[in-house]
């Protein structure tokens, strides 16, 4: 059994997803850290090492619900122990509702929404073994407000809102909290590609005045994996400058 916490982190191949396993990992956890590329995955688990962390990489597609479900019971049975899940992993298909085909909206839903469903079923057994647990699912300030032009991406993250306290009534008696970051416009490859007059004109909106960074959404997931979150469950924090107050 290993000694350390063990943290789950979907999407943990770049972006907001490699900041949480990176923080996570410094936090003194060992860290499962999930994507389907592999190469991105190791240099995230190389940078993790170098600065003396214990992390590993698993390669999954998340959409896949028996693989993803086998990566979690494999993980929990390998490490003896499965203390915290971070579902991070989503895509983008965006277009408006009227343009927007069947095909969009369903693999966005089955990426975002329902691996976190299959995710949390799967990594509950083990924490209720335990007694102990945090889930900590990554929203957007999309799914709490909506967002033009994302109908298929916006329903995916209210929806892991509502999974998240709904897991947060049903778990919370075994010690297991459930919560909820909501990101909003952070810097990462995804925006980066903008113009440069769209960032500015996004920045204006929010009251802080700047993109967030990712490392910023790892410190609220470092929080909610902590003991100092032992009392918070149910709850969406968003990591947004402002935007959506």
């Amino acid at each position: 059994m290993t000694e350390k916490r063990v943290a789950f982190v979907t999407g943990g191949s770049r972006g907001i997803g490699a900041a949480i396993v990176k923080r996570l990992a410094k936090d003194g956890l060992h860290v499962v850290a999930v994507a389907r590329q592999l190469d991105k995955l190791q240099e995230v688990v190389a940078a993790v090492t170098q600065l003396e962390g214990s992390a590993e990489a698993v390669t999954c597609d998340v959409a896949d619900s028996k693989a993803l479900a086998a990566a979690i019971e494999q993980a929990a049975e390998r490490h003896g122990r499965l203390d915290v899940l971070v579902n991070n992993a989503g895509i983008t298909r965006d277009g408006l509702i009227l343009r927007m085909d069947d095909e969009d909206f369903d693999v966005v839903i089955a990426t975002n929404l329902k691996s976190a469903f299959v995710a949390i079923r799967s990594a509950a057994r083990p924490m209720m073994r335990s007694k102990s647990g945090r889930i900590i699912n990554i929203s957007s300030v999309s799914g709490v407000a909506g967002n033009p032009g994302q109908a298929n991406y916006a329903a995916s993250k209210a929806g892991m809102i509502g999974l998240s306290k709904s897991v947060a009534r049903e778990l919370a008696g075994k010690g297991i909290t459930s919560n909820v970051v909501a990101p909003g416009f952070i810097t990462t490859d995804m925006t980066i590609g903008l113009n440069e007059k769209l960032k500015e004109a996004v920045k204006g909106a929010i009251p802080l005045r700047r993109f967030g960074e990712a490392d910023e959404v790892a410190a609220a997931v470092s929080f909610f994996a902590s003991e100092a979150a032992a009392y918070v469950t149910g709850q969406v924090l968003c990591v947004d400058g402002g935007m959506v107050m």
